[in-house]
């Protein structure tokens, strides 16, 4: 299979869809690669280091999208991308279509079948591309919190841990998967008085063994994470709900309670975000307020550490690579379940049911035996 990888063109987003490690080993299996030119300069890997690892370097964005089968990147195509896809052409790449109607009916327009990172899930219900970057999303949402406090970024002025004699920052947690367990080790870590607040009462029992008992765990309902909101100062939100919209847990009213200079991450902003005044916002700029609180929404956060993001992302994204250029779609997603997950649009058709449902577009189910 002819596998092309283009340089991302999403604000500031460095990431690279394979390193090269990954292009020797599809060059093994006996595929060939294409990588956009300076694709990997950005995080140090240089056009050298990918010939060397037996790619060709293509010129341009349209040079690399006419040469592939597969196309692997790293977050959504934007417009001129998409103008780019054919029928022929996989995607496989980070899709987050739920918040995003535009997006995802222009990739049904392209023909072309396309593969969400996010979607791919094991029969536990795990997701395991999802796993490295909500691992760095979660870690990095304490760091940039931590930071937005501070009184020269529009925050309260506040240490995350205090000193001595001096209270320390009270921080909420909502959602206790693998982003809010991050940011909860990162903020216990700086010194933070930490609330969790989850649906699952047994995912708060374990997160209260993780930290011996020394945060604070509630039950997610309205009225609880109301109080905990309004005396919080850093509030980050890390609700996922998979391949579906976040629901709207924090809402304006709350916001308009908290203390001025409080901040608040939301990191399911790119799936809508569950903080009811969030939008989407880019590492160029990054925040902005309501009501005298500061919000930190960029929709790509790993992508501020893209050398780490990249490496973490590429270490499980490879084996299904390999998968499909060896086998194709069809006999890749028939072998494997949670592959098929994978798959939010085969040829042209919306095959993810949850998508459909929240955009309010036709919905198709899978059937990829019928072309084997």
């Amino acid at each position: 299979m002819k596998i092309a990888v283009p340089k991302e063109i999403k604000n500031n987003e460095n990431r690279v869809g394979l390193v090269p490690s990954g292009v020797r080993q599809l060059v093994q299996d006996g595929h060939e690669v294409f990588v956009q030119a300076t694709a990997g300069e950005g995080i140090g890997i240089s056009d050298d280091m990918y010939i060397e690892a037996g790619a060709k370097i293509t010129p341009t964005l349209e040079d690399t999208f006419a040469a592939g089968e597969m196309i692997i990147k790293v977050k959504e195509p934007q417009p001129v991308e998409i103008a780019l896809l054919k029928p022929h052409h996989i995607l496989y790449t980070y899709l987050h279509l739920s918040a995003d109607k535009e997006l995802t009916q222009g990739l049904m327009d392209s023909g072309a079948t396309c593969i969400a990172y996010e979607t791919i899930q094991f029969p536990d219900g795990s997701l395991p591309l999802l796993v490295p970057m909500s691992e760095v999303a979660g870690r990095m949402a304490t760091q940039v919190g931590a930071m937005c406090l501070q009184k020269d970024k529009g925050g309260k002025g506040l240490l995350l841990g205090g000193v001595p004699g001096v209270h320390r920052a009270k921080v909420t947690v909502i959602g206790c998967g693998i982003a809010g367990t991050n940011a909860t080790k990162m903020a216990m870590g700086l010194g933070a008085d930490v609330t969790c607040i989850d649906l699952n009462t047994k995912r708060l029992a374990e997160m209260d063994d993780l930290f011996d008992n020394r945060i604070t765990t509630l039950f997610s309902n309205t009225q609880n994470i109301e109080e905990a909101v309004i005396n919080s100062d850093l509030v980050i939100g890390a609700v996922l709900v998979p391949g579906a919209k976040a629901p709207k847990l924090v809402t304006k009213d709350m916001i308009s309670k908290m203390e001025n200079g409080s901040v608040v991450v939301d990191i399911a902003v790119d799936q809508g975000g569950c903080i009811e005044t969030c939008k989407p916002t880019t590492h160029q700029n990054p925040t902005f307020e309501v009501d005298g609180v500061v919000h930190y929404c960029v929709a790509n956060m790993p992508g501020a550490v893209p050398r780490t993001s990249t490496y973490a992302l590429t270490n499980v994204t490879l084996k299904y690579a390999r998968m499909i250029a060896k086998n194709g779609v069809e006999k890749s997603i028939s072998a494997d379940p949670a592959l098929k997950l994978g798959v939010n649009i085969y040829k042209g058709e919306l095959v993810y049911e949850q998508v459909a449902r929240d955009l309010e577009l036709p919905y198709t189910p899978l059937n990829p035996e019928k072309y084997l």
